[in-house]
């Protein structure tokens, strides 16, 4: 029977510092893999764009905003989430990547990607205990957003449509058409 090892933050990191992985390389550690990501196709990084000028429009300051950078979850997780709001810091993460204390919201915009980021990295951002997250769905034109986490999922979740209007759970003063997050509007 084959044994698999995980790696921890620590030693994915010496992979990229020994160039056996490069900084552009689209891969992320997940539960102690290394997974590759899908590739990056033209209407999931203009929704990424849209969403980077949306909340720097909105937040002016408020938070800082991080767009496709990693955050460790543990030992063994760092995920590259499509955008991030983070608690301001004067470092601006200098010295470590923000962790689940640090994201106010994460947003995963899903093209193609809708079974892993859903299957895969919701629940781990639920039991890391990030307190909010939005699943943007580009085919299906919806957000789902998912609130109050806890070791076995998020307690609240809520679908909604183009029609509709949401904020951020930290910036409640901050509503967005959800047309306008979707790109339809």
């Amino acid at each position: 029977m084959v044994k698999r090892r995980p790696f921890t933050t620590e030693e994915y990191h010496r992979l990229l510092q020994a160039g056996i992985l490069r900084e552009d390389d689209r891969v992320e550690l997940i539960e102690g893999e290394i997974l590759e990501m899908s590739p990056i196709g033209s209407r999931h990084a203009a929704a990424v764009k849209r969403l980077n000028h949306l909340f720097h429009e909105l937040l002016k300051g408020k938070a800082l905003l991080g767009v496709q950078d990693p955050v460790r979850l543990g030992p063994y997780s760092e995920p590259q989430p499509d955008l991030t709001l983070l608690r301001p810091r004067p470092d601006f993460y200098k010295e470590s990547h923000p962790g689940p204390e640090d994201v106010l919201l994460l947003v995963e915009v899903m093209d193609t990607s809708q079974a892993y980021d859903r299957e895969v990295k919701l629940p781990l951002y639920a039991k890391a205990g990030i307190p909010e997250v939005w699943l943007v769905d580009l085919e299906a034109h919806r957000l789902e957003v998912y609130r109050k986490p806890t070791p076995e999922g998020f307690a609240e979740a809520q679908v909604l449509g183009p029609e509709e209007t949401v904020a951020p759970l930290h910036f409640p003063e901050a509503r967005l058409p959800v047309a306008l997050i979707l790109g339809v509007a």
